[in-house]
């Protein structure tokens, strides 16, 4: 049984999905989701996007949110348009369409992505346009490192992400009736609404091992006064594990 005891923090039911991962790997895993997801209203601008993906050199589809609502909302999904993802998760879900999605095979993040030779390739004509298929206020990254390669990138929003609504002293509280020693967060809102969520007692949580996805995420957690932080390098269930089995877990 592994010394690990930590909390999740992701969507409902992907904590669901990774809590019963961890669990059969001998973790014990708890939740406490920090990002609910509000599918934006269908818009005239949205529907236009959709009906002319064929017209970008690549499709950047960078969560599992938006890849389903990708699916629901298309009228149609063409395969010979060039579809990217950032992890093997988000690609999967389009793959039960039929699609073809190429997706890094070492870790799920833009600078994994961004050095794909298929991507250089796709984006080797005149004038390539990029479509980056997300949430509000994702991955500024990705697209600024494309804009410099020459890239014309535009965004299609499918959705934002919000923090549920905890009673104050949830968060310091759930910690300490699990004897929780590790904290799990899966993207830089995901921090954001944890350390929010933490309020007074931030001081405190601060201390205890934080395992992040990207050293993006690691820079803000770090500038948040965060103590411990683990870059996992990758938001996937099979990235973690990996860093909890190198990390020596806290002494209780």
């Amino acid at each position: 049984m592994s010394p690990w005891r930590v909390l999740l923090t992701r969507p409902i039911d992907e904590c669901a999905l990774q809590t019963r991962a961890l669990c059969e790997d001998g973790v014990f895993a708890a939740s406490l989701p920090l990002l609910a997801i509000e599918p934006l209203p269908v818009s005239e601008d949205q529907r236009r996007v959709l009906a002319d993906l064929d017209q970008y050199a690549a499709v950047i589809v960078v969560s599992k949110p938006a890849a389903r609502l990708t699916l629901e909302r298309a009228p149609a999904i063409l395969g010979q348009t060039h579809w990217f993802s950032v992890g093997a998760a988000t690609a999967a879900i389009l793959e039960e369409r039929g699609l073809h999605v190429t997706y890094p095979e070492t870790g799920d993040d833009s600078e994994a992505l961004l050095n794909l030779a298929q991507l250089r390739t796709a984006l080797a004509g005149p004038r390539p346009r990029v479509l980056i298929i997300r949430g509000e206020g994702g991955r500024e990254a990705l697209a600024e490192h494309l804009r410099d390669q020459g890239v014309a990138v535009e965004y299609l929003q499918l959705y934002r992400r919000r923090i549920p609504t905890y009673p104050p002293g949830t968060l310091a509280a759930r910690i300490a009736s699990e004897r929780l020693n590790a904290v799990v967060v899966s993207s830089g809102q995901g921090f954001q609404h944890l350390h929010q969520l933490a309020g007074e007692q931030w001081p405190a949580i601060r201390a205890l091992p934080l395992f992040v996805p990207s050293p993006r995420v690691a820079a803000l957690a770090r500038d948040a006064g965060a103590l411990n932080v683990v870059d996992c390098r990758g938001a996937s269930t099979s990235a973690l594990l990996a860093a909890l089995r190198r990390q020596a877990a806290p002494r209780s």
